[in-house]
């Protein structure tokens, strides 16, 4: 028999990719999902085959404000949400520092992240209970020559997140705050050569999922992906260069 954990949850960034297979696995589990994304075609078609076990609201986190407003509405409208995930995010290799991208991953990553945790920490304090999960990445740990704004931004990702964890930790209230940090996922933004290690969504999904019901602080995904964590924080400078 499977247990429900959570009873509701909020994944924003759920139309595709890690957030949309984790949606997947939490309805699985008995668990009615606010589903967010900028893509309406793909919300409507997630709400065709799930009906009212999902709350489908368009939110596009590059617009901060507006996006704090339409999440503040769909907690609203559930009623009471046990966890929320944040795993919107874009990024692309950007070898000729055109603005463009760097802009791009910056708004996304960084201020539209900022502008969702904020409004979901502030609805955890004020129910008393909660569960914050971020998505950063194992590029958080060092910077990159091929995509600077991405390794930079999910380092701002798991800071920031760190920072919730300390505030939730003080309030004596128990909310807890995990940061999930995957290494390559056969999504769209897995790009390049050279790719090792490739988890399929399902499989990401999946240690999510244990690592959320553990309340793990912080979670590599795939398992393995601490090792080259391990080694990215190790390596030296004049090593990690020629990569």
């Amino acid at each position: 028999m499977i247990v429900t954990v959570f009873k509701t949850a909020i994944i924003v960034g759920a139309t595709s990719g890690i957030g949309r297979a984790l949606a997947e696995l939490l309805i699985s589990h008995g668990c009615r999902v606010g589903v967010a994304g900028r893509r309406r075609e793909l919300l409507d078609e997630i709400e065709q085959q799930h009906g009212d076990k999902v709350v489908c609201r368009q939110i596009d986190v590059d617009s901060a404000q507006a996006a704090m407003s339409a999440l503040d509405g769909l907690i609203m409208e559930m009623g009471e949400v046990d966890l929320i995930v944040i795993s919107a995010g874009t990024g692309s290799a950007n070898p000729d520092l055109a603005w463009e991208p760097e802009a791009a991953t910056i708004a996304t990553n960084v201020t539209g992240f900022a502008a969702m945790a904020t409004a979901a920490m502030r609805y955890f304090l004020a129910r008393g209970s909660g569960h914050l999960v971020s998505m950063s990445s194992v590029a958080a740990f060092r910077g990159s020559h091929e995509a600077p704004a991405y390794n930079a931004s999910k380092a701002f990702v798991s800071n920031y997140t760190e920072g919730l964890r300390i505030k939730a930790a003080r309030s004596g209230k128990p909310i807890f705050v995990t940061d999930i940090l995957p290494g390559f996922v056969d999504t769209r933004m897995a790009q390049g050569e050279g790719l090792f290690w490739v988890a399929s969504p399902e499989k990401a999904a999946a240690q999510i999922y244990k690592a959320i019901k553990a309340k793990r602080h912080r979670a590599f995904i795939t398992r393995r992906w601490r090792l080259i964590a391990f080694l990215l924080q190790i390596l030296p400078d004049f090593i990690y260069r020629k990569f």
